[in-house]
C-alpha cells in the first residue's frame, strides 16, 4: 500500500504538505498542489481513513442509524443526507438495525466517536439514555424527523410538524365531502405516528365529524399491513368512502386491497397517505399524500450535526422544517352518491 511519505518523496515536498493538499487546508501554491495531485494519481495513493481517525482523534465520516433500510423512505433520506455530507467534505455510513436495539447499541459502541464523528438517528428504536451516553462520550447525536415540534427531546433534533400533516390530510378528505373515513395508523397507539393520527382526528372534529376508534386500525408500517387491515376494516365498516393512512406504505396496501375487493380508487373509496415516497408517485392510481420536506430535513440534519461537532451550536437544540404540503393526485375524489359496498 502506498504511503503518504512515498507521495511526498515523489512530489518533492514534505508529508505535511501532502496532507494539507488532500484535506484542502493551509496555504499551498498552485504548482505545488498540482505536483502533489500528480504524485497521488501516479502512485494510486488512498488515505487510510481509520488510521487518520485514530491519529487525529476525529473521523472524516458521519453515521446514519435507521430502523429498516427496507422501508423506501430511509434510502431516500439517506441519499439526500449523503449528498449533503459530501458537499461538506464528509462521508456517510448507513447503519441498519432491523428494529433491533442490540444491533443499534453495537453500532453506537463501535462506530460513534471512532469511525464516525457524529450520529444521525432515524427511528432506530434506541432508548434516549443510550443516545445520551453516546453524546457524553464525545460523539454528537441528532434525532432526525422528530414528530413533536411542541415537545423537544433531550437531544438535538430536526423536527417536522406531523400533527399538521395529519390535519392537512383530514381537511382534504372532508373538503371533498367525505364523512365516513377509516384510519390506518402505522405504529402502536403511543408510537411515532401518534401525532399524525391526532392531527387527523382533531381536524375531523373541527369539521363536525366524530372519528370513532372502531374505524381505526393500529398496524405495522408496511404495504402488507395496510392491505390486511383494509380488508378487515371494509368488512366491518362497509359504509366507509375514504381511508386515511399515516404513511404511504399502508396507503398503498389499502389501494391494493380495495382493487382486490372489486372496488375502484378513487371512484368508490378515496385513499390518502403521508410522506410522498417515490412509490406514491408511480403507483396506479398515483397516491394523494401529504409531502414532508425529506431533502430539507436531511440537509438540516447534516448541518446541525456538523455545527455540534465543530461546537458552533449549543446542545440541545431543535430546528423545525417547512410545513408539510398536500400533493393531490389521482387517489382521491368526492364520494359517490350511490356508494356500492363490496359486502352489501
Amino acid at each position: 500500500m502506498t504511503t503518504l511519505s512515498e507521495v511526498a518523496r515523489l512530489a518533492g515536498v514534505t508529508s505535511a504538505t501532502v496532507s494539507n493538499v488532500l484535506r484542502q487546508r493551509g496555504k499551498v501554491g498552485e504548482q505545488t498542489r498540482q505536483r502533489v495531485l500528480e504524485a497521488v494519481a501516479q502512485l494510486g495513493y488512498r488515505p487510510h481513513l481509520t488510521a487518520r481517525a485514530l491519529a487525529e482523534g476525529r473521523a472524516p465520516t458521519l453515521a446514519l442509524v435507521v430502523s429498516s433500510i427496507a422501508n423506501p423512505f430511509y434510502p431516500e433520506f439517506a441519499l439526500a443526507a449523503e449528498r449533503a455530507a459530501r458537499e461538506r467534505g464528509r462521508f456517510l455510513i448507513v447503519c441498519n438495525t432491523n428494529d433491533d436495539p442490540d444491533t443499534g447499541r453495537a453500532y453506537l459502541d463501535q462506530i460513534a466517536g471512532t469511525l464516525s464523528d457524529g450520529v444521525l438517528i432515524m427511528n432506530a428504536n434506541l432508548p434516549m439514555d443510550e443516545l445520551k451516553k453516546t453524546e457524553q462520550r464525545g460523539a454528537p447525536v441528532v434525532l432526525c424527523m422528530w414528530e413533536k415540534p411542541d415537545a423537544p427531546p433531550e437531544l438535538p433534533c430536526i423536527a417536522v410538524d406531523f400533527f399538521a400533516a395529519g390535519a392537512i390530510a383530514a381537511q382534504h378528505l372532508v373538503g371533498l365531502g367525505h364523512r365516513h373515513i377509516g384510519a390506518l395508523v402505522g405504529s402502536k397507539k403511543s408510537g411515532i405516528h401518534a401525532e399524525r393520527y391526532r392531527g387527523f382526528v382533531e381536524a375531523c372534529a373541527a369539521a363536525g365529524i366524530k372519528h370513532t376508534l372502531q374505524r381505526t386500525r393500529y398496524i405495522g408500517d408496511t404495504v402488507e399491513s395496510g392491505y390486511q387491515a383494509t380488508m378487515t376494516l371494509l368488512r366491518e365498516e362497509p359504509q366507509l368512502t375514504a381511508i386515511f393512512a399515516s404513511n404511504d406504505l399502508p396507503a398503498l396496501g389499502a389501494m391494493n386491497a380495495i382493487a382486490d375487493l372489486g372496488l375502484n380508487v378513487p371512484r368508490d373509496i378515496s385513499v390518502t397517505g403521508i410522506t410522498d415516497i417515490q412509490w406514491a408517485r408511480v403507483s396506479r392510481p398515483a397516491l394523494t399524500t401529504v409531502a414532508v420536506p425529506t431533502e430539507e430535513a436531511a440537509r438540516m440534519s447534516i448541518d446541525l450535526l456538523l455545527a455540534l461537532i465543530e461546537r458552533r451550536s449549543a446542545s440541545p437544540v431543535m430546528r423545525v422544517t417547512a410545513t408539510p404540503q398536500l400533493v393531490e393526485r389521482a387517489s382521491t375524489a368526492a364520494p359517490r352518491k350511490d356508494f356500492p359496498s363490496a359486502f352489501s
